[in-house]
């Protein structure tokens, strides 16, 4: 059994321990928050819980052997370092941490400290994910790709009111194209591999950084283009270009529809795909089978890969956010 610490005590948390406990191969062991009251709230459904308000006493938790940290973003980086230092394995919800520096940091101190570092990149882990990669023809085949996130975010009513809630702020490392954006790199990166460039054209918003945006991501053979956004609603499907049609997925960062339309004999072919109704299951899975497998050759080959693709998302979207003149305070740290 994975004893599982929690950091962050929003809904996304919620959704990480009903799948991990739904899976039967976790428990809850232990709530984190600045204020007891909040951490209780948090945990009173799911039993036998301890609680604490610093993390010292938290990570202390002797039992406590797996942590998933869904703080605000710019928090994740020494939350995680403290947590490896404690001998923890880290789970960190997307994106998991602000620049490469941190990225790599994290990453090599993992592997001195015999830990496992994920991040919770929960697209990546869907089976429907691994499918529509699996079909996918050589790159020579592919004439490019369209991808949308673009979802209205009720924190922009803050904005608009002159206020700078965390999503938005570039003090803790947000905007769209950290918050949803991640999903569609995701995408990219992980069935095509690392583009030769990246461009990201974005419209600030006033807290200085992206409320829009449109990015290109080039390849040798093709273009992938990514359009996200917290400040409106998209209703446009995703789509991949082949020399002999076009694949129709309603989404990337959780894809329950799939089609191929022929170009040639003009039908269309419905993919079937598998899909779970809570879209954190497959990847709370997939962090049990490496955690309860440590010295398993597949399950160490399969962790290298995870940990290599977030690595390379992290660059490109750094690249992406620098490229529109998007600065956070982690780049001055």
């Amino acid at each position: 059994m994975i004893h599982l610490g929690i950091i962050g005590t929003n809904w996304i948390s919620h959704q990480f321990v009903n799948a991990a406990l739904e899976t039967k191969r976790y428990d809850l062991t232990a709530v984190y928050s600045r204020k007891l009251e909040t951490a209780q709230k948090f945990g009173e459904e799911y039993g036998d819980v301890e609680y604490a308000t610093d993390l010292k006493t938290f990570f202390g938790i002797a039992h406590m052997d797996t942590v998933y940290i869904a703080s605000p973003n710019s928090l994740h980086f020494e939350q995680a370092k403290q947590g490896i230092l404690a001998g923890k394995n880290i789970i960190v919800e997307k994106p998991a941490f602000s620049t490469p520096a941190e990225m790599e940091e994290i990453i090599e101190l993992a592997n001195q400290q015999k830990v496992f570092f994920f991040e919770a990149a929960r697209n990546i882990h869907e089976k429907s994910f691994k499918k529509i990669g699996d079909l996918l023809p050589l790159k020579n085949k592919i004439m490019g790709a369209n991808f949308t996130y673009m979802k209205y975010s009720s924190r922009y009513d803050q904005v608009l009111d002159g206020q700078e809630p965390n999503i938005f702020s570039p003090h803790f490392s947000g905007g769209a194209m950290a918050d949803l954006g991640v999903y569609l790199v995701y995408a990219a990166v992980g069935w095509f591999g690392m583009p030769n460039e990246s461009h990201y054209f974005a419209r600030k918003i006033p807290t200085d950084v992206d409320g829009i945006g449109t990015a290109i991501l080039r390849y040798d053979l093709f273009d992938v283009t990514l359009q996200t956004g917290k400040n409106a609603d998209s209703f446009l499907d995703s789509e991949i270009y082949f020399d002999g049609g076009t694949l129709i997925l309603d989404s990337v960062n959780a894809i329950s529809k799939a089609e191929f339309h022929d170009r040639n004999h003009q039908e269309r072919d419905i993919i079937e795909l598998t899909t779970e109704e809570n879209p954190m299951i497959e990847e709370a899975h997939d962090f049990a089978d490496v955690l309860e497998n440590p010295n398993d050759s597949i399950m160490g080959a399969r962790y290298e890969e995870w940990v290599e693709l977030a690595r390379n998302v992290n660059k490109v979207l750094t690249t992406l956010r620098k490229s529109a003149g998007i600065v956070f305070d982690a780049d001055k740290e």
